[in-house]
């Protein structure tokens, strides 16, 4: 188990290296103040208006880096800081949650698709490691045929969560793509505050690609357990 401990622990610094530096743009971007004045809640709403979505409320949640698009009640929930500041980082994040909304919107078929696995996935990462583990202890146990069928079965509930992650990837680079045409297209941001948005947002699809390749890489040393080596 020596190399799945290494395994976690290279994941688990490349994740903080990244969310560290994601934090550390998003605070210097949010020195970067608009030019038009606008708070985050305010560039949310005029692109929603811009695409003739009616139906979706943009609301303040609590905490940082909490920004998310809920398909269910159809909110734009941007945390406290992006909701009321008015600078470059606010209005990338903003107009990204709003991106998604516009996929959900238009049918994007990679929104819809995630959307209909999150009841599975919601299920299997609870149990898959709890599954995986179970099976290696049963193997070592000398409980070779059951274990390798607990493992088995682990093995595919871990699959779904990385095929989540993995199709997770296009939905959030499609929507900083539409978050940006929108901001340059509208002329909502000056050249350096467009890129600054673009840098934010850069930073923070990478912690999406992070943890989908740890999850790949988990599930591929998982997987040459099953087959017999370590």
């Amino acid at each position: 188990m020596m190399t799945y401990y290494i395994l976690v622990g290279g994941i688990a610094l490349i994740s903080m290296l990244v969310s560290n530096r994601l934090k550390s743009k998003f605070k210097h971007y949010s020195k970067v103040h608009l030019r038009n004045g606008m708070s985050g809640a305010e560039i949310a709403q005029k692109m929603l208006s811009d695409h003739g979505i009616s139906d979706v409320k943009v609301i303040s949640t609590p905490g940082r880096l909490t920004d998310h698009y809920n398909p269910r009640d159809k909110t734009v929930n941007l945390s406290e800081a992006v909701y009321s500041q008015r600078n470059a980082a606010a209005a990338a994040v903003a107009a990204h949650e709003v991106g998604h909304a516009v996929q959900h919107a238009q049918a994007y078929s990679w929104l819809t698709m995630r959307s209909q696995l999150v009841p599975v996935v919601g299920v299997a990462s609870k149990f898959s490691m709890f599954a995986i583990m179970g099976g290696i202890i049963l193997m070592s146990a000398a409980s070779v045929g059951i274990g390798k069928m607990v493992l088995l079965v682990g093995l595919g509930m871990f699959a779904m969560g990385t095929l989540f992650s993995f199709i997770t990837l296009p939905v959030e680079y499609d929507a900083s793509n539409r978050a940006l045409v929108w901001l340059e297209r509208k002329n909502m941001v000056s050249r350096e505050e467009l890129s600054g948005a673009k840098d934010s947002l850069k930073w923070a699809a990478r912690t999406y690609l992070v943890a989908a390749l740890g999850s790949l890489a988990t599930l591929v040393y998982f997987a040459f357990r099953f087959l017999g080596n370590d």
